[in-house]
């Protein structure tokens, strides 16, 4: 039997999908590190996609941008966010990386002519990626999140690799199954034969579960606790109960009430060399709880709709951004979601007079911009605080350009190649690529450097003279028109070291109380205890208009 530093914790899907499965896998990092442990986070995704860039967020929820580029799904952000720690291309996989990079190995003979075959080289591709995340991270705990639920085709040598690994590291791989219980309505009786299923399924392949977390609306009481453990072969007390509750950040502070962290770590084979300090994550949440005062913020985008559902994960960290301000400034945001096209023919926008704060998020394509673009002008004509995040500067910058230059023209060339006023513009090292049509992996990704003008609001709220931000993006400002927009108020606080991109651009507190955009996501830095600066002061403007009011 084969025995190395590293431990590794799988978690899997049951029942159903959305249940908390990226939820649970950073709450238990969170208590995990809580007790001094080093700890990192993987997700496996089951799609042929190559990375998470190219899906829809309608259908997938937002793309997460690590510092490294790395287009990912929105569960990496969740990581981020529960561990406090910026993660890298190592920590996420998907069926279409871990074929591809099969495929070219045998291309470059380093199977040395061995028949490459889906198992085992798939699953050991798997095993490989995630050794590597842990070496690469010093990790004492690798916890990897296998995406969809168990009994899917597509998870099924993912769930090999977990057979494979657990055979010849017994010690070092336990399994955590997440799975829903459902308490009908007519018949008001909450029922484990679903994940009863679930289970027995997952023993097909190989795998027994160590854990069960056990979600439903409610907590899970003693006879479903012994019906479970009975039919599933998992002892009562490793049955952990995961009921519905206000905030996902109360989730670890369940999870250690349940000592599930104590248990893990005896499963493994760990001492638990000290106690748990949540001190931090406990005010947080407490802080997260605040009712008064409350300011009320429109969000207006185009990613909302799916089917007769309103889908609100495609702007995520945007949300998660908002709440951790709120926590730190005392103040509740309540979100209101704005179809940006009820807006597009001009009608309407008295509406957006009720908020205390505009904020139009990031997204591509044409659908709505006419609708962003008359918001963003009664934002900045009514003084209501206004943020704009990476397309959200754009738009900024071209309704400033119609309606307070003149140029009638002025548009960006990705909606419009031949406007007459090109306000934003594509990279030109990007022009021949797009041309081509080749799309998938042509943009500014990742972490990027911004000089900020002193005295200005983004260098005031940052508190440094330079940041790193990250970035997802093709098209820029472009310089043609700096000038122009400067003349007509408009200050760039952040540019890149060399001065030629725009990275933020503000109106002056004399002209606006907040208009303030940035070419970068800051709430894919955003954090629990380390809220983002720009998302604060947004929020404290917001706060001072209800008060203005």
């Amino acid at each position: 039997m084969e025995k190395e530093g590293h431990k590794y914790i799988f978690v899997i899907g049951g029942v159903m999908s959305g249940v908390g499965k990226g939820v649970a896998t950073s709450s238990i990092g969170t208590i995990l590190k809580a007790r001094g442990f080093k700890v990192t986070a993987l997700k496996i995704d089951p799609y042929i996609n190559v990375d998470a860039g190219t899906m829809n967020p309608t259908e997938h929820g937002e793309v997460f941008v690590l510092k490294d580029g790395d287009e990912t799904d929105q569960d990496m952000g969740n990581y981020e966010r529960f561990l406090g720690e910026d993660l890298t291309r190592a920590n996420y996989m998907t069926t279409g990386r871990v074929y591809q990079s099969v495929i070219t190995r045998e291309r470059n003979l380093e199977y040395k002519g061995r028949c490459v075959e889906v198992v085992p080289h798939i699953p050991l591709e798997v095993i490989d990626r995630i050794k590597k995340a842990a070496e690469e991270s010093a990790a004492d705990v690798a916890i990897i999140e296998v995406g969809g639920t168990v009994g899917e085709y597509q998870n099924i040598l993912f769930l090999e690799a977990i057979r494979m690994l657990k055979l010849k590291q017994p010690q070092d791989v336990i399994t955590v199954i997440v799975s829903y219980l459902p308490i009908p309505s007519k018949i008001g009786e909450m029922k484990t034969k679903p994940t009863q299923y679930a289970v027995r399924t997952l023993n097909g392949t190989g795998i027994h579960p160590d854990f069960i977390v056990a979600r439903a609306e409610r907590p899970l009481d003693s006879k479903r606790k012994e019906k479970l453990g009975l039919f599933c072969n998992v002892p009562e007390e490793r049955i952990i109960s995961a009921p519905d509750v206000e905030s996902i950040y109360d989730v670890p502070l369940n999870f250690e009430q349940d000592k599930f962290g104590e248990q893990i770590l005896e499963t493994l084979g760990l001492q638990n060399t000290q106690p748990a300090d949540l001190s931090k994550w406990s005010e947080f949440v407490k802080r997260l709880k605040v009712i008064e005062p409350t300011v009320s913020i429109g969000i207006v985008g185009k990613y909302f709709g799916t089917g007769d559902y309103l889908l609100s994960d495609a702007y995520l960290s945007v949300i998660e951004a908002l709440k951790f301000s709120g926590a730190e400034a005392g103040v509740k945001p309540v979100i209101d979601w704005i179809n940006a096209k009820d807006f597009q023919n001009g009608d309407g926008l008295e509406a957006l007079g009720t908020y205390d704060g505009i904020l139009v998020p990031g997204g591509f394509g044409e659908t709505g911009i006419e609708g962003k673009i008359n918001a963003i002008r009664y934002a900045r004509e009514n003084s209501i605080p206004y943020f704009g995040l990476c397309y959200g500067m754009q738009l900024a910058m071209i309704e400033i350009a119609r309606h307070k230059v003149g140029l009638e023209g002025a548009h960006t060339v990705e909606i419009n190649p031949a406007c007459s006023h090109p306000i934003i513009d594509v990279m030109p090292e990007q022009k021949d690529v797009i041309a081509k049509g080749n799309y998938g992996g042509t943009m500014r990704l990742g972490v990027y450097k911004a000089e900020l003008v002193k005295g200005t609001i983004a260098q005031k709220a940052y508190g440094k003279d330079s940041v790193e931000e990250r970035h997802r993006h093709r098209y820029e400002v472009n310089p043609e028109y700096i000038e122009t927009l400067e003349k007509a108020g408009v200050v760039f606080s952040g540019t890149s070291p060399d001065g030629v991109l725009m990275e933020i651009a503000e109106l002056p507190k004399e002209v606006h109380p907040f208009f303030l955009g940035t070419q970068f996501h800051p709430e894919l830095q955003a954090r629990p205890l380390a809220p983002h600066p720009l998302f604060s002061a947004f929020l404290s403007a917001a706060r001072d208009c209800k008060k203005g009011k």
